[in-house]
């Protein structure tokens, strides 16, 4: 870049956070003359940027959103960023791929050939997500959000009348988006799949929000996923330890603990919806294994062994 694009560039950054910025700061800050930066505020309202200009002893700046989207300048790590976000579109989950693709074609064309090379060369492959939401769906549901009104939709392929929610929070968890919001109907909160709704318009009337029941909406989806409604863990939890090298059972612990014991054993704490899942979970590496605790999973595994040997036939006499 030349100075000249260079020096606007910082501008345009400085003047994208929101306030306003005395002349005299903006010159500090770019170690020019006041008289320059009003030059270069007068090149940028000519991109199509509104800058206002504040009246006061020191005079100032401020960006204002415009009618039109102007040429954007990006530094190089914003570019790179950029791409990089476009790319993994496919694996979002929403209905965008086109004009992602479009976008990142926008962008690459426009790059100087030196970053045009670094973006080239970030590859790597993802799966694309199957389940599809339309950006439309996203963005209503999001705005109901944010304006905290009342969102009516279809749901699935229910015949029952359009479900009356009031939405508290969009929630993308393990390749799906979720509408986490207070069933009116059902006076409790639930959780609606966005690829299955069909929201109505227009929106209902203002809410006042709830308390959720949970610390936040991420929590409360983890919690809901696990049989809670409140708190983030497994309504049962068990310790084994595992005649196996920790780095055998690490990849395969997921939000267990683990501890590296002696003689090549290791301790692992598990949780799971069963006393069952959990001595599932342990089976599954095949080797000898010894229950800690507690009590519950002691008996489990008593159950499931009569069990076993009742399915083959064998007696235990």
């Amino acid at each position: 870049m030349t100075g000249s694009s260079s020096r606007m560039l910082a501008l345009l950054s400085l003047l994208q956070t929101p306030r306003d910025w005395p002349g005299r700061v903006l010159a500090d800050r770019l170690d020019v003359s006041s008289r320059t930066v009003r030059r270069d505020v007068d090149r940028l309202r000519e991109l199509g940027y509104r800058i206002r200009a504040i009246k006061g002893p020191d005079g100032g700046y401020r960006l204002d959103a415009g009618s039109e989207l102007p040429p954007l300048l990006f530094d190089d790590a914003q570019a790179v960023a950029i791409a990089v976000a476009l790319q993994t579109v496919p694996s979002s989950g929403i209905d965008i791929d086109e004009g992602a693709a479009r976008a990142l074609a926008t962008v690459r064309q426009v790059m100087p050939s030196r970053l045009r090379h670094r973006v080239d060369g970030i590859r790597f492959t993802g799966s694309e997500n199957t389940t599809r939401v339309d950006p439309a769906v996203l963005e209503a549901a999001s705005a109901a959000v944010r304006d905290r009104q009342v969102l009516r939709f279809d749901y699935g392929d229910d015949d029952r009348p359009a479900r009356r929610t009031e939405p508290h929070a969009v929630v993308a968890r393990e390749g799906r988006w979720y509408l986490l919001a207070w069933d009116r109907d059902a006076d409790d909160w639930r959780t609606f799949r966005l690829d299955r709704m069909r929201p109505r318009v227009p929106t209902g009337p203002s809410f006042a929000p709830r308390p959720l029941p949970a610390a936040d909406a991420q929590t409360y989806l983890a919690a809901r996923a696990k049989g809670s409604s409140t708190e983030d863990r497994w309504p049962c939890t068990g310790e084994v330890v595992i005649e196996l090298p920790a780095r055998e059972v690490k990849p395969w612990v997921e939000d267990g603990e683990l501890e590296e014991l002696a003689e090549g054993s290791c301790r692992v704490r598990l949780g799971s919806w069963s006393w069952t899942g959990i001595l599932a979970a342990v089976a599954r590496f095949d080797a000898p294994f010894t229950i800690v605790g507690p009590e519950q999973l002691k008996e489990a595994a008593g159950a499931l062994a009569e069990r076993f040997t009742a399915a083959t036939g064998s007696s235990s006499s």
